[in-house]
């Protein structure tokens, strides 16, 4: 797991938890806030996976080579 998978993680819990809090106080604005916090936080994680897979794709071409 690399550095923007936990951060995307992290940022997606943040929002999960601004939207509860948001539900909890009947506050729209910070509920809004969180479902947008929780879509940023999923998408740096997809980036973060997208990028760890393609450096183990390339990790194995070189290896390959090496052979």
């Amino acid at each position: 797991m690399n550095k923007d998978e936990v951060k995307g993680k992290a940022e997606a819990l943040k929002g999960k938890m601004k939207q509860a809090a948001g539900d909890l106080m009947d506050d729209e604005q910070l509920h809004d806030e969180g479902v947008v916090d929780e879509a940023a936080g999923d998408t740096r994680e997809a980036f973060g996976r997208g990028r760890r897979k393609v450096g183990e794709a390339i990790k194995e071409v070189g290896d390959a080579i090496k052979k």
